[in-house]
């Protein structure tokens, strides 16, 4: 039997070898792309997230369109509105009653005509909407609580974004009444009339009654009206 030259011996061992590690390199790779696969094929394609925004409460909620097509309806309204009501007696009234909170009378009387006029606007009580601002800021119309919300009746800032007036000030007096009005009035509509859980969903309390017991003491309290 002829010899092999050593040298042709050991490249062709080196040879097998060589291949014998590439096809395990093929088949290692093989291996990894198909559990890719199954990795891939078990885990559902995530949904896009609904856009969610911070409500007074602290928690998060999804945006209300509806209620965001009324806001802009609302800020965006430029009839604009006269003082001219038949509301003497009701100024005088509710400005001796508002006097502790608000010492200021020429501010006192901005705050009230300003109410009169949202709260008809929004087909409103005025006075339900005094009470609510007694609960939610006792009349600061620069309040601002841990989680953001602005001015008489404590409107979350994300609503000027979404509704496209980011640079409108929450701590102007009408302008922060008109969005809680607004807001209050649609709330109240979606609850069909009914007061109690219209409050709470103002608050973000939905299902509790806390916050509606707390806006019904005041009025009945304080606000009530005049006969």
């Amino acid at each position: 039997m002829a010899s092999v030259h050593p040298k042709i011996a050991f490249l062709a061992i080196f040879r097998k070898v060589n291949y014998s590690r590439r096809l395990v390199q093929l088949f290692s790779c093989l291996v990894l792309v198909l559990f890719a696969g199954l990795l891939t094929a078990s885990v559902p394609a995530a949904e896009p997230a609904s856009k969610t925004v911070m409500q007074k409460n602290g928690y998060r909620t999804p945006v209300d369109e509806k209620l965001k097509e009324l806001l802009i309806e609302a800020i965006e309204d430029t009839s604009g509105f006269t003082d001219r009501f038949d509301a003497e007696v009701w100024l005088l009234d509710m400005s001796t009653r508002m006097a502790q909170q608000v010492p200021d009378p020429q501010e006192r009387m901005e705050i009230l005509k300003h109410v009169h006029q949202e709260a008809t606007r929004a087909e409103l009580q005025p006075e339900l909407v005094l009470s609510v601002i007694e609960v939610e800021s006792n009349f600061d119309r620069y309040a601002i609580s841990w989680v953001g919300a602005r001015g008489l009746m404590q409107i979350m800032p994300f609503w000027l974004k979404e509704i496209g007036h980011p640079k409108d000030n929450l701590f102007d007096i009408q302008t922060n009444l008109r969005f809680g009005c607004t807001i209050l009035s649609y709330y109240l509509k979606i609850e069909k009339g009914n007061l109690s859980r219209a409050l709470a969903r103002y608050n973000g309390s939905l299902g509790k009654t806390h916050y509606p017991e707390k806006v019904f003491r005041a009025m009945n309290n304080k606000w009530f009206k005049a006969d």
